[in-house]
């Protein structure tokens, strides 16, 4: 079961702070869900964790103003 972390309502940089910490404590290759608003927190914490070496799987809506990033943790 992948494990989730809701981060609506989170503005940067935070967002990003605690999804890192959250990604932390899965293992490699796990798969991980981050639920963010749409706009700047999606962008911003999306491309973050791309730079920090972890791979973004896909992205999907999750309801109106959210979206569900599913990460895979990287070596």
């Amino acid at each position: 079961m992948n494990k989730i972390l809701d981060l609506t309502g989170e503005i940067c940089p935070m967002n990003f702070v605690k999804a890192k910490l959250f990604l932390e404590d899965i293992a490699k290759g796990e798969i991980a869900v981050i639920i963010l608003d749409e706009g700047d927190p999606l962008l911003n914490v999306t491309r973050s964790l791309k730079e920090e070496g972890y791979r973004v799987i896909r992205v999907e809506p999750n309801d109106t103003r959210a979206y569900k990033i599913f990460v895979e943790k990287g070596e």
